[in-house]
């Protein structure tokens, strides 16, 4: 989206976006299709669950290495995993993110004062900037007090993934315990239809968000599929194109940057709450399932394994063994 923009204006940004993710959407969308829709024998996906596990796996050891470079920042992480895992409810998120990002802001100081050599021709007003700022504000704070007063499947659906997508911070793989708690626990899907549509997300091209156009396959067809989509990328345009015209000022603000380091902390043990349940308690289910999970995780760590690769991998395995 911000390159589009910066290439084409506003209009440059929406086609990025359609480019980057509707290959992916199409995908899930089928395969969703598939998988709940037809009577096809689907008992191979317990392998892309344990995919999902090797992943997930992989992802946390990854971001701990790159966000976690010192003890305060593994204190932030364990707290995020201690709010989110014993306390079950939609907000642990975000007061786990809230808690980590005052930590950051008090306490965490980076060197990289952000000074930036290189300056780009924003084509975006500040006033335009402000006014999608404030947008996205109004409809984080809104959808919810609307959902709550107006019960209607469509809007529920649009502030649950508004929600996910607009307190994701630190990467994609981040989402997965944001939609866990709107989705999951709350009875829409199941956890064996979850796992199974983020593992297949992880052998389609395009972003990890796209694992929203699934779910919404999944609860409501093809108009939950498209809402979905919209729903979950609208916090990440309105925040790209409100915030460009003043990132060159905020990112030399050191206590801000502490602020997003420390919510970023955060993601890495709210991450690996997501691994501990559903993710591994949902989907072991013997020494076997341990062996191959271990198997995968050595081929993405010490291989390098594409993720698509271990997909097709796992898929192969569920075929033998599971089926």
């Amino acid at each position: 989206m911000g390159i589009g923009l910066l290439r084409g204006g506003l209009v440059g940004s929406v086609v990025s976006f359609l480019g980057f993710t509707l290959p992916s959407v199409v995908i899930l969308m089928v395969f969703a299709y598939l998988s709940i829709y037809t009577e096809l024998k689907m008992d191979w996906i317990h392998g892309l669950k344990l995919v999902a596990v090797a992943i997930v796996a992989n992802a946390i050891i990854d971001m701990s290495k790159k966000l976690l470079p010192s003890k305060i920042y593994w204190f932030i992480a364990l707290l995020a995993l201690i709010i989110v895992l014993f306390w079950v409810h939609p907000l642990a998120q975000i007061m786990a993110i809230i808690v980590a990002a005052f930590i950051g802001f008090q306490w965490i100081r980076n060197s990289d004062e952000g000074n930036m050599s290189i300056t780009f021709n924003i084509p975006i007003s500040k006033t335009t900037g402000i006014v999608l700022l404030i947008i996205f504000l109004l409809l984080l704070l809104g959808l919810p007090m609307i959902s709550v007063l107006w019960d209607h499947e469509w809007l529920t659906m649009i502030e649950k993934f508004y929600f996910a997508g607009a307190l994701v911070f630190g990467g994609g793989h981040v989402v997965l315990p944001l939609l866990e708690t709107q989705f999951v626990q709350s009875g829409q899907i199941s956890t064996s239809d979850f796992l199974a549509g983020y593992g297949m997300t992880q052998a389609v091209p395009g972003p990890l968000f796209t694992f929203a156009a699934y779910i919404g396959m999944v609860i409501a067809g093809i108009p939950g599929a498209v809402i979905a989509t919209l729903a979950i990328f609208l916090p990440a345009f309105l925040l790209v194109i409100g915030a460009l015209p003043f990132w060159f000022s905020l990112s030399r603000i050191s206590k801000l940057k502490g602020a997003m380091a420390g919510a970023n902390a955060a993601v890495v043990g709210m991450l690996a709450a997501a691994f501990i349940h559903p993710i591994v308690t949902e989907t072991i289910q013997s020494g076997l399932d341990i062996f191959i999970i271990a198997l995968f995780l050595w081929c993405l760590m010490r291989w390098k394994m594409q993720p698509y690769l271990l997909v097709l991998l796992g898929i192969a395995v569920g075929f033998i063994g599971y089926t």
